[in-house]
């Protein structure tokens, strides 16, 4: 390749890329592959090496049991965090309503919430024909071939391609300039060239021009990125085994999700705290027990999801903050010498920076030795302050300390690691919010359609999809799930500074709750406040 382009130095080490556009490359007719990695593939080798390790028995995507009906529950329940393809606030809430039952249903969800089909307007008629409330017509009974498995509507980049073939009279060469064209709209423009030889040629065939328009639409979504029904076939594959793994070894499914992380749409709390909802038991960082990765170990206490016995997970040392990898080698290697005996023990041994040493403390990874976190850190802060080593044994003076209440335990999780396993921050005021008739999501999901609500949560997601026409949509969190907001551009604009910046807000408005879908359409936003009550009516002035 170098005696052809020229090449350069990544910013990742051992990476080279070359300085070509590759749209130029496409120009200079030099063959191109796009290799896609998918950390969800990793995730499920790490999942199927725990069910060995731990079960003792094999599983991999070759002898998953297909069309398994709890499978299918789950993911029509929207309860798909951590589940490659369909974790989007898009897919969740799109899931309850296309209820998938068998593969070619998840094949067709993975590839209905794309720009293509929804600028093409063909996600709710779609929708309709499934339902049975609209009947399944072709605009011109050539195209029944093209359109059958998608009830007459089109949904995938071939189904496009095919439709200019059979339907406009595209040779198999013009055919494919339009897909190249498709790919490249953007940058080059070329795609309008189209328009009129696509429409005029449909308009002749009896084909409706509302039609012809809405396809052309689609095109151009497809332009900005259209799945072909082979790839989202090959997706679905991996979204029906992540779904498995998530249904019936919540567990495993978990502690491989958090030791493949980054990757995504929720931070590792989020993972951590629905995975708790589920059953799922979490064991906090600790010096005696923690490995660099999430592990699993024995767990013989109560637990409330029979799937989800027998062990509990560990979470590994990856989780604190500013920890390198290397350092926490050190610490696992010099404890699997000789335990530790003591703090000033554990500092000797690993020789630590200050600032390692302080995070541990703060992450409660030195619970182990008996002492609060506020001990721990004035502990390891006396030693690494340039009394060691010492001959002899000393500890730091024995002070009093007080002990961290609930909520500032959990802010000192989120604080040094990321995540609590030791709880969620909204449960530490729920009965607060309760005096304050804010209920949790359990109690929004339960309110009628159409009602007044008031409600306060955790933002954890804030999208503005290109198709939305400036509409803001949140996902918001408290210790039950999940609740979706959507702000429309005039709320958002008298209310952007806490929209674009508070984690912790509060929202009223009309719920919508339909089809097993539940949303906010926000009035007005604002910061809770618990020592005053929430807004009764619409004034612009609740800060």
């Amino acid at each position: 390749v170098h005696d052809l382009v020229p090449i350069e130095n990544a910013t990742m080490e051992n990476r080279t890329v070359i300085q070509w556009d590759k749209y130029d490359v496409e120009d200079l007719e030099l063959f191109k592959v796009d290799l896609l990695g998918l950390g969800a593939l990793t995730q499920l080798d790490k999942g199927f090496h725990l069910i060995r390790e731990h079960r003792g028995f094999e599983l991999d995507m070759a002898t998953i049991p297909i069309d398994d009906v709890e499978t299918y529950d789950m993911i029509c329940e929207a309860k798909t965090v951590g589940v490659f393809q369909i974790e989007s606030r898009a897919q969740m809430s799109m899931l309850p309503r296309l209820r998938p039952r068998k593969f070619y249903d998840l094949v067709i969800e993975v590839g209905i919430v794309r720009p293509g089909p929804i600028t093409g307007d063909m996600v709710h008629p779609y929708l309709r024909r499934r339902d049975g409330v609209e009947a399944v017509t072709y605009p011109h009974p050539s195209l029944e071939p093209v359109l059958k498995r998608t009830l007459g509507i089109p949904l995938f980049q071939e189904q496009v391609m095919k439709l200019a073939v059979v339907a406009a009279d595209y040779t198999p060469g013009e055919a494919d300039r339009l897909r190249r064209d498709m790919a490249a709209w953007r940058s080059r423009g070329k795609l309008e060239e189209h328009r009129e030889k696509l429409i005029s040629r449909m308009l002749k065939k009896g084909i409706e021009r509302e039609f012809a328009e809405r396809v052309y639409a689609q095109i151009q979504g497809f332009g900005e990125y259209g799945f072909p029904e082979s790839h989202s076939a090959s997706f679905a594959l991996i979204t029906y085994a992540t779904s498995f793994m998530k249904c019936h070894y919540p567990t495993e499914f978990a502690c491989s999700l958090l030791n493949s992380q980054p990757m995504g749409f929720y931070t590792p709390a989020t993972i951590v705290d629905e995975a708790k909802r589920e059953g799922v038991i979490f064991n906090p960082i600790d010096l005696e027990s923690s490995d660099w990765d999430c592990v699993l170990e024995p767990w013989d206490g109560p637990v409330a999801n029979s799937k989800a016995t027998d062990w509990a997970i560990r979470m590994g040392f990856r989780y604190v903050k500013g920890l390198r990898e290397d350092e926490a080698l050190r610490i696992i290697a010099e404890r699997a010498c000789k335990p530790y005996e003591s703090v000033r023990d554990f500092v000797v041994r690993t020789k630590l920076s200050a600032r390692t040493l302080d995070r541990l403390a703060q992450a409660g990874a030195l619970d182990c030795f008996g002492l609060s976190r506020r001990h721990a850190l004035w502990a390891v802060q006396e030693f690494a302050a340039g009394t060691l080593p010492l001959p002899f044994d000393t500890e730091p003076e024995n002070l009093e300390f007080a002990d961290l209440t609930p909520f500032e335990a959990i802010a000192w999780d989120y604080l040094t690691s990321f995540h609590s396993a030791r709880g969620h921050p909204m449960q530490t005021i729920r009965a607060d919010l309760q005096e304050r008739g804010l209920p949790d999501s359990n109690g929004i999901r339960a309110a009628r359609d159409g009602s007044q609500v008031n409600y306060a949560g955790m933002v954890i997601c804030r999208q503005r999809p290109g198709t939305a026409k400036g509409v803001i949509f949140m996902t918001m969190e408290d210790e039950a799930g999940f609740v979706n907001v959507i702000v429309w551009p005039k709320v958002f604009a008298q209310f952007r500074i806490i929209a674009k910046t508070r984690t912790f807000l509060g929202v009223s408005g009309t719920l919508q709750n339909q089809h097993n879908v539940t949303h906010i359409v926000a009035d007005r936003l604002w910061v809770p406040n618990l020592d005053v009550a929430p807004p009764k009516t619409r004034s612009r002035d609740f800060h």
